[in-house]
């Protein structure tokens, strides 16, 4: 870079605002986290898009897809509940993620019929549909 860059960051006050820092993402059945830095004023949707791609590119299984509205993320420091994916990254404090994939939701119908199966779907459904009788949940 070059020393007149440098003055110009220095002497820009825009650019001390956007904090960086380096953020771990364990991903549910992955086998070890993804580390990247990112600005305390990305959005959590932002972040799991960049885990996506990033996960891709190195070719790690499982294979997870590049949906993010298919994802969940969770501060390690935080509670239960999942980051709101319009909030800022570095609105919690932390530095620790876990990245999970939803559930996806089957419906049967009357006859059996399973209806927005996406994945391994439910084993009862596949039951019923197998077998052609329906049992009930608890």
């Amino acid at each position: 870079m070059s020393i007149f860059l440098q003055k110009q960051k220095k002497n820009n006050p825009q650019s001390h605002k956007v904090g960086r820092f380096l953020i771990t993402i364990n991903v549910l059945g992955s086998a070890g986290p993804i580390r990247f830095l990112v600005n305390v004023e990305d959005l959590v949707a932002a972040v799991i898009d960049t885990a996506l791609r990033s996960y891709a590119r190195e070719g790690r299984l499982p294979i997870l897809g590049s949906d993010l509205n298919n994802f969940f993320l969770y501060s390690a420091n935080a509670g239960s509940d999942a980051l709101s994916p319009w909030e800022a990254i570095g609105s919690h404090g932390g530095r620790n993620f876990l990245l999970c994939k939803k559930q996806q939701q089957t419906q049967v119908t009357d006859d059996g019929a399973v209806l927005g199966r996406k994945g391994s779907g439910n084993w009862k459904a596949w039951l019923n549909k197998s077998l052609n009788f329906k049992i009930s949940s608890h």
